[in-house]
């Protein structure tokens, strides 16, 4: 499994992708969060307070996730290689999980920047010093969560097609409805908290700084079900 995390990795930066995500990622957050007026702007919220940051970041990723991971397989799929992949002594098991822990380094990668995002609301406190340590952890702690499963479902829709756009936008559609579609749905008459049954509930749940087993278990599930879904579809193939 290393050798094929270190070819995710190598193949992530020898070309411009790598880059690309990592750099949009951190000006599309910096703009918002910093330069352009609105709700995102800590400036003119006035709280020195990392809430609007960990507010648009799931959006961003929704879509920059499937952006890394839409050439997972589609492009083993469409050269033909996945079966000259499989004649190394590797398990498909292995495959998958390379490449699924070589794009969540990449993830991590761009999300290590931000921490500089602290040291700043840190020094605008009134007095310096003064942010929630509680809430900015556990909002990272589930950032990274958010992420894992992100990207297992990206890793899953590239199975799915030799097309890398087309793999892209089913990532792009999973993610969105397992993100936000269960809280849209949540406004119509249930009879129980259908919400519960979507990624962002949990997410603002582990946001609060307040860890609980059933919101971790949540996204590790979500993550093992995409990824032996994955496993399962390139058996088929």
């Amino acid at each position: 499994m290393t050798a094929i995390v270190k070819k995710e990795i190598n193949s992530f930066f020898a070309s411009p992708i790598g880059y690309l995500v990592i750099g949009l990622f951190l000006v599309i957050n910096g703009l918002f969060i910093w330069v352009f007026p609105g709700g995102y702007n800590i400036f003119d919220s006035g709280f020195a307070d990392l809430a609007p940051f960990f507010e648009l970041s799931p959006w961003i990723l929704l879509f920059l996730i499937p952006a890394v991971t839409m050439r997972a397989f589609s492009d083993e799929l469409k050269l033909g290689t996945l079966e000259l992949l499989l004649t190394k002594p590797l398990s498909l098991r292995s495959v998958v999980g390379g490449k699924y822990l070589g794009a969540m380094i990449l993830i991590i990668i761009a999300l290590l920047p931000t921490l500089l995002y602290i040291f700043t609301i840190s020094n605008l406190g009134n007095p310096e010093g003064n942010w929630d340590l509680g809430s900015t952890l556990g909002s990272y702690l589930g950032l990274l969560f958010l992420a894992a499963a992100y990207t297992a479902i990206g890793i899953f829709a590239s199975s799915i097609s030799h097309n890398q756009i087309v793999a892209f936008l089913i990532s792009v559609f999973l993610c969105f409805v397992l993100y936000y579609g269960f809280e849209g749905l949540s406004s119509l008459d249930f009879e129980f908290a259908v919400e519960k049954l979507g990624m962002k509930a949990h997410f603002e749940s582990v946001s609060r700084g307040v860890l609980d087993t059933r919101d971790l278990d949540y996204f590790l599930s979500v993550s093992v079900l995409f990824l032996a879904f994955t496993v399962f579809k390139l058996r088929k193939r």
